[in-house]
Parts: C-alpha cells; structure tokens; sequence
C-alpha cells in the first residue's frame, strides 16, 4: 500500500488516498472528486474538470497518468 493526496494529483485538499497500484489511488481520486462535488464542494470542480478534460485529450492525458505512475513507483510503501 502507498498514499498519494488528493492536492499531489491536481486537487485542492490534502486528502490521503491509499492503494496498491497507481490505478487504484487514480480512480480512488477520481471518485473522491465526483463526490466533494456532487455534495457541493466547489473548490473541487476545476480539478474535475481538469479530471474530465484530461480523458477529451487523451495525450496530454497520457502525460499526466505518466507521472501519477512514476510518482507512485517512488512513494515508500506505507
């Protein structure tokens, strides 16, 4: 297991998201992002729509998942 913030992936809080592989703390962010909004939270919406954003430009996309992936790979495991 490792932990990533929702703030080290783009968001605005410092949420602690933990998985065992990159892909899970990514959809784990993703999720979280849906919820903070959909209950309101607008300092969350420009991270979603960057979220959304990223998946319309799928290379500019790729560069970002590039990075989450390599940041994880760093991290100490917890």
């Amino acid at each position: 297991m490792k932990t990533m913030t929702c703030k080290h992936m783009g968001g605005p809080c410092d949420l602690a998201i933990h998985g065992g592989t990159a892909d899970e703390i990514i959809k784990a962010q993703d999720r979280h992002l849906q919820a903070a909004v959909a209950d309101g939270d607008t300092t969350h919406a420009d991270a979603l729509a960057s979220m959304k954003g990223r998946w319309k430009r799928p290379i500019a996309g790729m560069g970002w998942y590039r990075q989450m992936k390599r940041d994880f790979a760093a991290l100490p495991d917890d």
